[in-house]
């Protein structure tokens, strides 16, 4: 449930309300837009019955949420979130660009992708450096030390770093050396690790499972918000379908689907959806132009080295091409990258 308040309600009309939920243990989320506060019930509202909060000073109206996600829902922040990660910000006016190798596979490798994602203008630094595989047999990543140096590759270039976490007695770890944790498609309902990120307080960007629904990948957001972290941002990758052409189905409905369901910013992964090198612009360009707030992509400074998902990841160059086309169709719909 929400409760709204009456456009001008004081501080003292705003404490008081929260006074009662958190006297009946309910948990209370404030959110202050600009016509109006909204707070947010966290709870069994049964805690309730014979409490008539509508005749509470300062009190327009009280909204169910009938979504299984409250924190997630659209209505608890009517005007959506933003996610900082230090001084970048996603869900804004611009357009959160992060790029980078499918796994770090070397200190000069990754010196040199990251390297050239700045270059393009990219913010953010993407690498594996722990790869959860599909074959026990394939490269699974340089783990910590592979952290240690997409750390110092974003260090020397001025980016933040993003990378996959994948097991809750990993984390004190990853976080001494990434700004914002990735949650893989494989472990988006993996509920201990959900809330596990959710207690560290670190932002998190959630990538889609490969055969869940939104309202599903909303339920799992709603874990790491639970836990007291807001700064959740949803990840659009490709679903499984009955399609052979690429790798997965880009569900490009999504982005309008969830910038009207969610408070929470989204960003689409080409690479991952296509599986192919030659298809990543043409879909880029579709997200930018249909709303995401930005894009993770998927370069190497030589693909056909690649240790791992070489078909699919693009040269420093071919970044920087599709960068240059991305901020124009920005430009088009009122974006900027």
């Amino acid at each position: 449930m929400i409760i709204v308040m009456k456009h001008g309600a004081g501080q003292r009309e705003i404490e008081a309300v929260e006074k009662v939920l958190r006297d009946h243990q309910l948990g209370v989320h404030i959110s202050n837009g600009s016509a109006a506060t909204i707070i947010g019930v966290i709870g069994d509202k049964s805690a309730l019955a014979g409490v008539n909060l509508e005749m509470m000073d300062g009190v327009d109206k009280c909204v169910p949420i009938m979504h299984s996600y409250k924190l997630a829902s659209r209505e608890i922040c009517p005007e959506g979130r933003t996610v900082s990660v230090g001084d970048a910000v996603i869900g804004g006016k611009r357009l959160a660009m992060m790029a980078g190798p499918c796994a770090v596979e070397s200190e000069e490798q990754i010196m040199e992708a990251a390297a050239g994602v700045k270059k393009a203008g990219a913010q953010f630094l993407r690498g594996g450096a722990y790869k959860p595989r599909t074959s026990p047999y394939a490269f699974q990543g340089m783990e910590d030390e592979g952290f240690k140096m997409l750390r110092q590759a974003a260090d020397a270039t001025g980016l933040k770093v993003v990378s996959e976490v994948i097991a809750e007695d990993q984390m004190d770890t990853a976080a001494k050396y990434c700004d914002m944790f990735q949650i893989g498609a494989r472990n988006m309902q993996n509920f201990r690790l959900l809330k596990a990120v959710g207690r560290s307080g670190v932002p998190v960007l959630l990538k889609r499972g490969i055969a869940s629904t939104i309202e599903e990948w909303l339920d799992a957001a709603e874990y790491i918000m639970s836990e007291g972290n807001y700064n959740v941002v949803l990840c659009e990758r490709g679903i499984r379908t009955f399609e052979t052409a690429t790798r997965n189905t880009l569900d490009i409905s999504a982005v309008p689907v969830i910038k009207e369901r969610s408070c929470l910013p989204i960003i689409v992964d080409p690479s991952h959806a296509a599986g192919k090198s030659a298809y990543i612009q043409s879909l880029s360009l579709a997200a930018a132009a249909c709303g995401a707030d930005g894009l993770i992509i998927e370069v190497h400074p030589c693909p056909k080295c690649a240790m791992s998902d070489a078909k699919q990841q693009l040269t420093p160059a071919q970044y920087a091409e599709l960068f240059a086309e991305v901020r124009r169709v920005a430009q088009a719909v009122g974006r900027e990258v």
